[in-house]
């Protein structure tokens, strides 16, 4: 990133290295999420997932990415551009031996940036492939209509995250703004002045 690190939403996973810096500008008069990552080697990416109403493309820096896109999968490299279109499932991770690193955007950005941090928040909060579900089912739900985690039959996951909910208010889970992915503190990216082209 070129500009300083202040004017970037930081996201870290503890558990995988993952490290993803996000900011908004508007670009022709639409808002868009700038987005730059990196993944340590041997590394899982997020599970398989879907953005309903954003476009996310990018070009990779370093390393070697590989994913899953619409059931098809690839590598990219260095100089390489990837492209994950609104609706496909899709999932990557890094199997190489060098740390990975993109650089890219999505468009039109709806919520992708309060998702991410609500869910690395929820993600930090747990043991290693365990992040406490009465959190994340309330970051799913709040976001059911815009981004989809494929980590179920979507009729079970609808139920399941619905009864976790319900079980969560019930028990005061949700009380004040201390809990994980709490949605007053994940209000997402900076926004940076306009760069109209």
């Amino acid at each position: 990133m070129t500009e300083e690190s202040s004017a970037y939403l930081r996201l870290e996973n503890r558990h995988t290295g993952e490290v993803l810096e996000l900011r908004r500008r508007s670009q022709n008069g639409q808002m868009i999420l700038d987005i730059a990552g990196t993944l340590p080697a041997h590394r899982e990416g997020p599970p398989l997932h879907i953005h309903h109403l954003e476009d996310e493309e990018g070009v990779i820096t370093a390393g070697t990415l590989s994913a899953e896109i619409a059931g098809e999968r690839i590598e990219a490299g260095r100089g390489q551009g990837v492209r994950l279109p609104r609706g496909a499932p899709h999932r990557w991770w890094n199997q190489g031996d060098q740390p990975l690193a993109f650089e890219g955007r999505v468009h039109p950005v709806v919520d992708l940036d309060r998702y991410l941090q609500a869910v690395f928040e929820v993600m930090n909060a747990g043991p290693q492939n365990r992040p406490p579900l009465i959190y994340l089912a309330h970051v799913a739900l709040r976001h059911r209509r815009t981004q989809t985690v494929l980590v179920m039959p979507l009729p079970l996951q609808a139920i399941l995250f619905r009864t976790l909910v319900v079980l969560g208010t019930l028990l005061g889970r949700y009380r004040g703004t201390d809990w994980p992915g709490c949605p007053t503190r994940c209000m997402g990216a900076p926004q940076v002045a306009a760069e109209d082209a």
